[in-house]
């Protein structure tokens, strides 16, 4: 696939993309799964067999990032390298055993008038994808799409557009080795900002996914004329209650923020319960610290170590992406509930607690897509959870939140079977 030259109109490009994939949605809804799961292992070859070329264009958008003095965290989720192929592989491989989501009958009753209903699990149709910065997410949202029987159109940023094209030259090649329509997966091949507006405006896709900052997720909210499963900030929260684990809380917190400091699920805010026992409190804080963690925080946190600095208001409700956190003491349980709803983002949330009441208590009550009891926010992801890959976390109250895989992907329609009856 090359760039679309100037000449043409972004939207005329995007109406005619909708056009093809509409038509092709058609074909992809019946395709049988063994032909969806053939184009899927074509694809894992087709990975593996290119790599290097992957890995060449891929230098090009990083040489591009660095000369526009893109951010750390921007360069991590641009990169590709043979790990982030094997792992792109590896997804490939489990969304292939993974049960075909269509067809299933969801509920089902019988009627006093001999009717019997079932609803049964569907494709959407046509999804359209904005992403950036991360070029994984090209094979990510392919392989789940066509596994769910949607076409899909995506549009990936420019930063990483070397890389999606790539990557989408090789979808294609598997597509049409199996005699399916490349429409199946469509990619705009223009960095013209326009693309994204007319996306928005698209009579033919049915279901908008944003993925990115918060400036791309308003724009989409704003003006997006389909549905949106949204995903918003990372802003994920870790609360200490009192009961917890010295050893859990300090290795759960510092795998959280510094495993990969550039990713959604990593941890932004840390919330200890003022009852927390003072020795857990430095441990925490000091290996933070000693893990090269800026800190901000209230009074007291900042009585710990002279190395933490004042945290403002605007703190709480930033994602930092960067070895930087916030942290503030709460009176207990219902204080850090409150905090969390308050300041952040509904991505993902954990508790770090022995004590059963007050970890349901937090569970029941943080409104995020993902809650979390003893373990790392940075579980949050499809892959972790089973799902083999993922298009994103969604955050709204749609169907589709947490992890969004292949049920997220499908709708469903109600099915009568009747034997003759009529209506009285």
């Amino acid at each position: 696939m090359t760039l679309a030259t100037s000449t043409e109109s972004p939207y005329k490009i995007v109406n005619n993309l909708g056009i093809n994939a509409k038509n092709a949605s058609s074909i992809l809804a019946q395709a049988p799964t063994c032909v969806i799961n053939d184009v899927l292992n074509s694809l894992s070859k087709l990975l593996k067999e290119n790599q290097y070329d992957i890995i060449t264009e891929n230098q090009k958008d990083l040489k591009n990032a660095q000369e526009k003095d893109l951010s750390d965290a921007m360069v991590d989720r641009l990169m590709l390298n043979e790990d982030r192929i094997d792992s792109m592989v590896s997804g490939i491989e489990t969304v292939i055993n993974l049960e075909d989501p269509i067809g299933h009958i969801l509920w089902s009753q019988d009627r006093p008038n001999g009717l019997k209903i079932n609803r049964v699990s569907c494709p959407i149709g046509v999804l359209g994808m904005i992403y950036e910065s991360r070029p994984n997410v090209t094979i990510d949202a392919s392989i789940l799409c066509l596994k769910s029987h949607n076409a899909t159109i995506l549009r990936g940023g420019s930063e990483s557009l070397n890389s999606s094209l790539i990557l989408q030259q090789n979808i294609q090649s598997a597509l049409e080795e199996h005699q399916l329509p490349k429409a199946c997966v469509s990619m705009i091949p223009t960095s013209d900002r326009e693309a994204v507006g007319a996306m928005l405006k698209c009579e033919y896709i049915d279901v908008m996914i944003p993925r990115g900052g918060k400036g791309l997720i308003e724009r989409v909210m704003k003006e997006a004329r389909m549905p949106v499963f949204s995903h918003l900030d990372g802003l994920c929260h870790i609360y200490i209650h009192p009961s917890a684990s010295p050893e859990i809380a300090r290795d759960i917190t510092l795998n959280a923020k510094m495993r990969r400091t550039g990713i959604c699920g990593a941890m932004e805010t840390l919330l200890f319960d003022q009852n927390v026992d003072d020795s857990i409190i430095k441990d925490v804080l000091s290996t933070l610290l000693d893990a090269g963690c800026e800190i901000v925080g209230d009074k007291k946190t900042q009585s710990y170590d002279n190395r933490i600095t004042s945290a403002s208001e605007e703190d709480w409700k930033t994602e930092y992406l960067s070895a930087k956190l916030s942290c503030k003491f709460v009176n207990d349980v219902n204080d850090a509930i409150t905090h969390i709803n308050t300041y952040g983002s509904h991505h993902t949330d954990s508790i770090i607690a022995e004590d059963d009441n007050a970890t349901q208590l937090f569970l029941n009550n943080v409104d995020s897509g993902i809650v979390m009891h003893n373990t790392s926010t940075q579980f949050a992801d499809g892959g972790e959870f089973g799902m083999g890959a993922e298009i994103g976390i969604a955050t709204g109250k749609m169907h589709a939140r947490g992890p969004v895989g292949l049920e997220q992907l499908c709708t469903y329609k109600y099915q009568v079977h009747g034997n003759g009856q009529t209506r009285p």
